[in-house]
C-alpha cells in the first residue's frame, strides 16, 4: 500500500512538472527575427483582440521584431490604440511619408492587414448603443496602406490580408486599386451566423440589420432559430434560417487536398463569425478552401435570387516567385485566445482542454485547429526563405 501511494505521488509530481518543462522548452527555443508589419484599425481594447491570434503564433514560434525583442500584442501594430477612459491614439500608416513607407517595405518581410473596418462612435463612447450604427472615429484602408502593399508586392514580399480589408468603410477607389493589384473582387456581400434570430431573446442582433430587413420585407420578421444573415454594400439583407432554409445552420470551411497537406488543415471546420464573399481571378490566384452554406431548396432559391453562391472562397493565395499573397475571407485573426498559453512549447497537444466544439458559437477550436497550423506554416516558410 505504501509503495502504491508513493508511486501515485511520483506520477502526480511529474504531471505537475509538465507545465514547467513546457515553459522551459519554450524559453530555450532559439529566437528568430522576422519583421512583420501588422495593421489593425479595429482595436477597442488593450488585449489586441483583432490581431491577438497572429501575435500568439509569433510568440509561440519565438519570432521577434528585433534580434531579441518579442512582439507585444498591445504595442506592435499600426492603427487604433485605446488609452485610458475614452481617450485614444491613432498611429497608422497615414502619418508616413513616401520615403518612410519605402523604408518600412525594405525592413519588413511581410505585411499583415488583420482588420481595417475601424472604430465607430457607438463602440468607443460608452453612452452609445453598440447594436446601432454610428459615425466613424477611425478606419478604412487609406492611400498609404495601398502604397505600402504596392511596395511590398514590387519587392516580392509576403502580403496577408483578411476580412474586413476592403469592405466598408474603405472608399471605392481604394478598394478598386486593391482588387486590381491582387486579382480579387469583393461582391459587396458579407455575412455572419447567429445562434438565435429571435429578437426577443438575442439582444446582440444588430438593430440596423433587423430594421433594414423589416423595411425590405413588408415589416415581417418571423425568425426564431439560428441562421445566417447576408448584408451587401447597398444595405440589402437576406436571411437564411435553420430548418426553413438551411440543413445545417453554421457555415463550414471546406479545405481541399492541397490545404490539408501543405498546411495541416482539417477537411471541414465550422465558422460562426463574420465573413465576406469574394471572387478571385483564377488565372492569378488559387482557392485552397471554401465556405459552404448548407442550404436546402428554399435556401438555394433565396441565394440565387440575390446572386450569392452557396460555396465561395475562404482562403485564396498567390504563391508565385514574384510575390506571395493570401486573402482570408473572414475574421481569421479575431479569436478569443489569451497570450498566456503561447509561452508553453507543445501546448497544442493539450488544445482539447481549451474549447468545447459542441458549442456552435465558440471560436477557439477554429484558432487551434485551423488558424494556428495555417499561420505557423506560412511564417515557417517565410523565415526559411529569408
Amino acid at each position: 500500500m505504501k509503495k502504491r501511494t508513493r508511486n501515485i505521488l511520483i506520477i502526480a509530481g511529474m504531471i505537475l512538472l509538465i507545465p514547467v518543462w513546457m515553459w522551459t522548452a519554450w524559453l530555450i527555443t532559439p529566437k528568430k527575427k522576422l519583421v512583420v508589419a501588422i495593421v489593425d484599425k479595429t482595436e477597442i481594447s488593450r488585449q489586441g483582440q483583432e490581431h491577438v491570434s497572429l501575435t500568439w503564433v509569433l510568440n509561440q514560434e519565438r519570432y521577434t521584431k528585433t534580434s531579441s525583442k518579442p512582439y507585444h500584442v498591445s504595442q506592435d501594430y499600426f492603427g487604433f490604440f485605446p488609452q485610458q477612459g475614452e481617450q485614444f491614439r491613432v498611429k497608422g500608416l497615414e502619418r508616413f511619408t513616401p520615403a518612410q513607407l519605402d523604408q518600412l517595405s525594405n525592413d519588413c518581410k511581410a505585411a499583415y492587414y488583420t482588420d481595417t473596418y475601424g472604430v465607430f462612435s457607438n463602440e468607443w463612447f460608452s453612452h452609445k448603443n453598440v447594436t446601432e450604427r454610428s459615425g466613424l472615429v477611425y478606419g478604412g484602408m487609406s492611400k498609404e496602406d495601398i502604397a505600402l502593399l504596392q511596395l511590398m508586392k514590387d519587392k516580392h514580399k509576403t502580403i496577408i490580408t483578411e476580412f474586413n480589408t476592403i469592405g466598408s468603410p474603405t472608399a471605392p477607389e481604394i478598394r478598386q486599386q486593391f482588387e486590381q493589384m491582387f486579382g480579387l473582387k469583393w461582391t459587396g456581400w458579407i455575412g455572419r451566423y447567429f445562434e438565435s434570430l429571435d429578437t426577443t431573446t438575442n439582444k446582440e442582433l444588430p438593430q440596423w440589420l433587423v430594421g433594414n430587413y423589416l423595411k425590405q420585407h413588408n415589416n415581417q420578421w418571423s425568425f426564431k432559430n439560428g441562421g445566417v444573415a447576408f448584408v451587401n454594400d447597398k444595405d440589402e439583407i437576406e436571411i437564411l434560417e435553420a430548418g426553413t432554409h438551411l440543413n445545417e445552420a453554421v457555415p463550414h470551411i471546406i479545405t481541399g487536398i492541397k490545404g490539408q497537406t501543405l498546411y495541416q488543415l482539417p477537411s471541414s471546420i465550422k465558422y460562426s463569425f463574420w465573413f465576406d464573399v469574394v471572387q478571385p481571378d483564377s488565372s492569378i490566384n488559387q482557392v485552397i478552401a471554401q465556405f459552404r452554406i448548407d442550404a436546402n431548396d428554399a435556401g438555394m432559391k433565396l441565394l440565387k435570387a440575390r446572386n450569392i453562391p452557396a460555396m465561395f472562397p475562404a482562403v485564396t493565395q498567390h504563391t508565385g516567385k514574384d510575390y506571395k499573397f493570401y486573402y482570408f475571407s473572414a475574421d481569421f485573426c479575431d479569436n478569443p485566445v489569451g497570450m498566456g498559453s503561447s509561452y508553453f512549447r507543445g501546448i497544442s497537444f493539450f488544445k482539447f482542454l481549451f474549447y468545447d466544439s459542441s458549442n456552435p458559437m465558440e471560436r477557439k477550436s477554429f484558432f487551434w485547429n485551423y488558424y494556428r497550423p495555417l499561420m505557423t506554416t506560412i511564417l515557417d516558410e517565410l523565415y526559411r526563405e529569408q
